[in-house]
């Protein structure tokens, strides 16, 4: 790291809701947020943005003319960019930088439009410019006025912990003293939950954990999507309102053996975590927080690679994907929401089902974890 960088700030929605208060309350239970969703005639057990949030949404949205034809990719985005804003007290004068991913995109919007073309055979007026990429990042910079560099982008599941790559790197060159970072996923569609169905990984029970993320013994895949969205804000500096300090970073991508593909033993992720520990030992990593999203060949691949770097103390190792969800996009900064929990509760958030090294007494450093589609891994090092 050339410059120490602090998260001063994070917001989220998720299906544990809103505020920091309930989403703590919500990772101390062992209960998942999955509720039952009916697709195409069929029951899915997904994890939705629970009702009072969504009129929160729905405010928001009858808020601006403008914002009424927007999906809630962008919605969500807003919101929580908002309130992250507000927490860590920026004004649109600080000309912060915003970076904020998604991995489909406006989902809602985008197969609404196109059953609309199927049905008439013309495009609806406003079919491209709401459901572009750039959608995102571009209207959040809109709605909070700020004059600094707006950035778009979608590298799958590990988007927003990208984002945040973007923003240290921006920081580090002194381009920018403040950047707002994050991912936000819509994605609980007829097509893109069948397009999950097709690669036969989404679960197909409805048992007490539906998600088994982390059980290395399961025989089925169980991956549960999830909708959210996550920001964090970033700084320069120590500031006195610091959450948790980055005290490194790490990206490696796989070469491609087939789409999905990851080695058995996630050679990406071997390389992201080496990269983020930099000098620290790995033996002074108290957590791990997972990307495990449910799947037996990505958990399995992905301890694999704890194992390898971890090979004389294991960390205390967890995932949130077994309560809310994969959430695509925005997973990578709902784990760092988890992690700065963590730390600053000083308190482990287990896996309910699973077998775990006693919890360190203290926790200074939690890695966090994302990879997406391919192998593009990022790892964050978090410490207190």
């Amino acid at each position: 790291m050339n410059t120490p960088i602090s998260i001063t700030a994070i917001a989220s929605i998720s299906a544990l809701g809103n505020s920091p208060k309930h989403i703590w309350e919500g990772y101390l239970n062992n209960k998942h947020h999955f509720t039952t969703k009916t697709v195409s005639k069929q029951p899915v057990v997904v994890a939705q943005i629970p009702p009072d949030v969504l009129k929160d949404i729905e405010i928001l949205k009858q808020s601006d003319p403008k914002y009424k034809s927007l999906d809630h990719s962008v919605l969500y985005a807003i919101y929580t960019s908002r309130k992250a804003v507000k927490q860590a007290g920026w004004q649109s004068t600080d000309h912060f930088g915003v970076n904020i991913g998604s991995s489909r995109g406006a989902t809602t919007l985008f197969e609404k439009y196109y059953d609309a073309f199927l049905e008439n055979n013309k495009a609806e007026t406003l079919s491209s410019p709401t459901t572009t990429l750039g959608n995102i990042a571009s209207w959040v910079a809109h709605d909070l006025q700020t004059n600094g560099p707006e950035i778009s982008h979608s590298i799958t599941c590990s988007t927003a912990l990208h984002a945040m790559l973007n923003g240290i790197a921006w920081i580090n060159a002194g381009m920018c003293s403040k950047f707002l970072v994050g991912g936000s996923e819509a994605p609980l569609t007829p097509f893109t939950i069948a397009q999950m169905q097709a690669l036969k990984i989404y679960t197909k029970q409805n048992t007490n954990f539906p998600c088994r993320a982390l059980d290395f013994n399961k025989t089925k895949n169980t991956m549960v999507l999830g909708e959210g969205a996550a920001m964090v804000c970033l700084e320069a500096g120590r500031p006195t309102n610091a959450l948790a300090t980055i005290s490194g970073y790490g990206y490696a991508t796989e070469v491609l053996k087939h789409n999905i593909s990851i080695s058995s033993d996630a050679k990406c992720f071997q390389k992201s975590m080496k990269m983020a520990l930099g000098n620290i030992n790995p033996d002074e990593v108290d957590a791990i927080v997972m990307h495990a999203p449910g799947t037996i060949k990505g958990d399995l691949s992905e301890f694999k690679a704890v194992e390898k770097i971890f090979c004389n103390k294991r960390p205390f190792l967890t995932t949130n994907k077994w309560k809310i969800g994969h959430t695509f996009g925005a997973s990578g900064t709902l784990n760092i929401e988890l992690a700065v929990f963590m730390l600053q509760y000083q308190k482990c958030i287990g896996v309910p089902y699973i077998d775990n090294p006693k919890p360190p007494k203290k926790l200074n450093h939690i890695l966090v974890n994302a990879v997406g589609f391919g192998g593009n891994a990022v790892s964050i090092l978090l410490s207190k």
